[in-house]
């Protein structure tokens, strides 16, 4: 049973900078689509962005040039990168996979990883 695993949050100060990571237990994200998504209590879990099987990165806001999405190179992990952070990126982060190693969707109900910016 594979899981996604986010971690990498934190309390940070605007205009600082988080990658927040998600790992694959026992799989891999070669060939996978990812997503990430956000959540605040009382608010739908938000789409952030999404990187494609082939590398291709989109993001909801497209204008943002603050967030970027990667991977290491042994296609274990995906990183989103959050520059010059906003009060309002204050949120749960939460990633998805679908790929032929790993089939995992999310509700923005498990433990994600928090990141509050003040």
């Amino acid at each position: 049973h594979v899981q996604l695993v986010e971690s990498g949050g934190g309390a940070v100060q605007a205009g600082e900078s988080l990658s927040i990571s998600c790992a694959a237990s026992g799989a891999t994200f070669e060939g996978a689509d990812i997503a990430w998504y956000r959540h605040n209590p009382g608010t739908e879990c938000d789409l952030v962005g999404t990187q494609s099987r082939d590398g291709r990165t989109e993001f909801v806001d497209s204008g943002n040039a603050r967030l970027s999405i990667s991977q290491n190179s042994a296609k274990s992990t995906v990183f989103l990168r959050l520059d010059n952070l906003e009060p309002e990126d204050t949120a749960t982060y939460y990633c998805a996979a679908e790929g032929p190693d790993v089939v995992v969707a999310t509700n923005c109900m498990g433990q994600g990883t928090q990141v509050t910016v003040s």
